[in-house]
């Protein structure tokens, strides 16, 4: 394997070169057989321009100028049309490519001297423009053609990288989103269970009477508190690894929105309608509560001064929210916050996913209204 591996190596290295010293020999035959001896300075100027070939890869433009004078004065047609090929195989703009045809093909048609145009009729003259038009465009298409399709090969590559780099991603969201559910379960079901074995076991501790049903529900209640440890361990690294890190502190709710209003430096006033005594969803508050701190912030950011009223209505089937600021104050500053522009697609998501529907646009007066409504079934 080292051995086919180093000669896959040297062929790679070495076919460009020998490729381009078949060109060379290739255009200096053509050269010579159009030029037999005695010979003068076309046959050298159509000579050079085979040998500037080697340096066709590094310099394409040059070495097409360099060959025009062999095209033109001598009889250089095959190295004009290497050379041409390789401005075509560039990623040149579309015009140069044009040109580099448009030159080859007169360097094709036109004879040297030019006076040699008189000695031939117009159907030998429409003849050689078509060879000629062939001559030239025919290298620049095979230039496009190689260049698409490398460009072709290379986008595949691209695309097989990308969905290689997508099934990963795919695999790591199933593993985090089951990791997330494992940890959303062990803290719900297990760790609720292990904490009522833990105070079962600590009342019949204190109220038994037989030292041995003492000692048995000592140990029970001790072996209950480590699991709970273990439980609580394994679900922060759970989560961390899953889900990112999750708080285990209650989830925010409509109790808190006056909290909220207080804290966000909005000139906003709040008003709850009908929620006294209602069992709302914890969903539903939440998704209550994220809404009026995403509108609050966005108003913070994009209308610092302006006034803002926060409206929660709850009715028998429905919550409904509503965020309306007005124009912006001319006299306060605008912070300088970041954005991700993330934050109402996610809300609209949450709402969806709730079953309800989010809206956020601006207002005649030059406002913005954030609204929500979710249903309550």
């Amino acid at each position: 394997m080292p051995f086919l591996r180093f000669l896959w190596r040297t062929h790679c290295r070495w076919q460009p070169r020998a490729i381009d010293l078949g060109l060379v020999a290739l255009a200096g035959l053509d050269a010579a057989l159009n030029y037999p001896p005695p010979r003068d300075w076309h046959f050298y100027a159509s000579l050079g321009a085979a040998a500037i070939l080697l340096l066709r890869r590094r310099w394409p433009r040059t070495v097409l100028l360099a060959t025009l004078p062999g095209l033109y004065a001598g009889n250089a047609l095959i190295a004009a049309m290497v050379a041409a090929y390789t401005v075509a195989r560039t990623e040149r703009p579309v015009r140069h490519k044009a040109l580099t045809a448009l030159v080859v093909a007169a360097g094709a048609f036109i004879p040297w001297p030019i006076t040699g145009f008189s000695k031939e009729t117009v159907s030998d003259l429409v003849q050689q423009l078509i060879y000629a038009v062939m001559l030239g465009a025919g290298p620049v298409m095979l230039g496009l053609l190689a260049q698409t399709r490398k460009d072709l090969s290379d986008r595949i590559a691209e695309l097989a990288t990308l969905r290689d780099h997508e099934r990963a991603l795919h695999a790591q969201t199933v593993i985090a989103r089951e990791r997330a559910r494992i940890a959303r379960e062990m803290h719900d079901v297990v760790s609720h269970q292990a904490g009522l074995i833990a105070v079962q076991a600590g009342a019949l501790e204190v109220t038994a009477r037989d030292p041995d049903v003492k000692e048995v529900a000592g140990t029970l209640r001790g072996l209950a508190v480590a699991t709970l440890e273990e439980l609580r361990s394994m679900i922060l690294v759970l989560r961390a690894a899953g889900a990112g890190p999750t708080e285990l502190a209650p989830q925010p709710t409509l109790a808190d929105l006056p909290a909220l209003v207080d804290a966000s430096e909005v000139d906003a006033q709040l008003r709850i309608d009908g929620a006294d005594g209602m069992l709302l969803p914890e969903p539903v508050e939440r998704a209550a509560y994220r809404t009026v701190q995403e509108a609050l912030t966005n108003v913070r950011k994009h209308a610092p001064g302006a006034a803002t009223t926060v409206s929660v209505r709850v009715a028998p089937e429905s919550l409904r929210v509503c965020v309306r600021n007005g124009p912006a104050s001319a006299h306060a500053p605008r912070p300088d916050l970041p954005g991700g522009g993330h934050g109402i697609v996610g809300l609209r998501e949450r709402a969806t996913l709730l079953g309800g529907t989010l809206t956020a646009g601006p207002e005649p007066d030059g406002g913005f209204a954030v609204r929500l409504s979710l249903p309550l079934g």
